[in-house]
């Protein structure tokens, strides 16, 4: 039906029917009476029609669908509409709502920074990881140039160009940052920042462990094809060719222990060689340690064990490993004459592996590095005494598949304590003894 008509044709005919009221009174009363029934319905009329608009102007001020008067005739109408659209207003307002609280705690996940900039690059918002990233602060910097507020001339210059095609990688606060200007809608920007400074530090250990394992494999190699190139020639007496043979023999172990040490850390980082926890006998296993130690001594050091603690869940060969190398390095590291301890006990957090000896110690900045891949304090002695540069590494991943820690106690000159801290979840609760009779 038309609009108009929907409206017009109730509104003539409540007004009709009050004059024909009117009119009846004024035939039955006399035509003053009618006249003054007749002004009076106006005005109530009118009355009622301002004491709406009045409501309405009310309601104007704080619109809530909860508080929307009713009305009466086509005002029955108009505030049934208003009431809708309002209703729909509260529930898109609140979709919104939702749907901003959504996208700002995403934000605020987001690993990556966001700034949203206006087109004369004034900050707007921009997430933790950005205030992080650039040191911003979103109540304190807001509203301000963000030229101002990151001082990098590479980024100052990548924005005066405006060749925002392409990200560019800046050195700022410490970090290795990739930025990327996106425009959008007519007046905003948004400055996005990932941090690639653990991606670099990756690339760069990925570099200098190709670096360092070619390295050390073609010094082997080279001694190898040398005494090949020479045993190939006439004329060489047994005594030369078995020395030469002996040192072959000896760079080709050399070449089968770092390759074998490699696939170990390979398998050990490896997702594919999960690992499968059982109980580990700690004293078969601290003694197949000790053999190997006064093995590789060869009678120069002096090597003792002490055992004072429970089982653990484990990998018996990868703990075999990671205990077996620290006592090679303790061994390798200790003049001949010295001593090397290998205590396993119980504390309060679990249970503790260490290696101690009267070695010749570490200085204080070389610590923190020596779990790293073919890190050595020393490389001649490394080199002298068969290290391949991987077994500390080795230790490392050994244990923290088994969600252990290691702290390294040493002094130059006065020996050293390798600590392994082996978490309470991993003690294998001790059976109580069953007394005879």
């Amino acid at each position: 039906m038309n609009p108009k008509l929907v409206f017009w044709v109730p509104a003539a005919l409540r007004t009709a029917i009050i004059l024909a009221a009117c009119a009846l009174a004024g035939w039955m009363f006399g035509w003053k009476t009618g006249l003054v029934l007749a002004l009076l319905a106006m005005i109530a009329l009118v009355f009622t029609q301002l004491s709406y608009l009045y409501q309405l102007s009310n309601w104007m001020d704080d619109p809530q669908s909860a508080k929307l008067p009713d009305g009466w005739g086509e005002w029955t109408n108009i505030f049934a509409r208003l009431y809708r659209m309002r209703r729909d207003d509260e529930k898109n307002q609140t979709e919104l709502t939702e749907w901003l609280a959504r996208f700002r705690q995403a934000m605020h996940l987001l690993p990556d920074g966001v700034v949203i900039m206006d087109d004369v690059l004034f900050l707007e918002w921009c997430n933790p990881a950005a205030e992080q990233h650039l040191g911003l602060s979103n109540d304190r910097d807001k509203g301000m140039r963000v030229t101002n507020l990151v001082r990098n001339p590479d980024f100052m210059d990548y924005i005066i160009l405006g060749r925002y095609e392409q990200p560019l990688t800046i050195s700022f606060r410490e970090r290795k940052l990739i930025v990327h200007i996106i425009p959008f809608e007519n007046r905003r920007q948004i400055l996005v920042t990932h941090d690639a400074t653990e991606t670099e530090r990756i690339e760069e250990m990925r570099r200098d462990f190709i670096a360092n394992a070619s390295h050390e494999l073609r010094t082997p190699l080279t001694v190898i094809v040398g005494f090949l190139e020479i045993a190939a020639q006439e004329g060489l007496d047994a005594a030369t060719r078995a020395s030469h043979l002996k040192l072959m023999t000896e760079q080709g172990h050399r070449m089968q222990h770092l390759i074998e040490d490699m696939l170990t850390l390979s398998r050990l980082e490896s997702v594919d060689y999960p690992m499968r926890p059982e109980e580990v006998d700690v004293h078969k296993l601290l003694e197949q340690v000790q053999r190997d130690a006064r093995a590789l001594s060869a009678g120069k050091h002096e090597v003792t064990m002490s055992v004072d603690g429970p089982n653990v869940l484990g990998s018996y060969e990868e703990l075999h490993s990671a205990f077996g190398n620290l006592a090679s390095n303790a061994v390798r590291y200790t003049p001949a004459g010295g001593k090397i301890h290998l205590v396993w006990k119980e504390y309060e957090g679990g249970v503790k592996f260490v290696v101690e000896d009267t070695g010749i110690g570490i200085s204080p900045e070389h610590i923190s590095r020596l779990t790293e891949r073919f890190y050595r304090v020393d490389k001649s002695r490394s080199r002298e005494t068969q290290g391949t540069g991987l077994g500390l590494a080795i230790v490392k991943h050994v244990l923290l598949r088994h969600s252990s820690t290691l702290q390294i106690k040493s002094e130059a000159g006065k020996g050293s304590s390798f600590i392994v801290c082996i978490p309470k979840t991993a003690v294998v609760a001790q059976q109580p003894e069953l007394l005879p009779g």
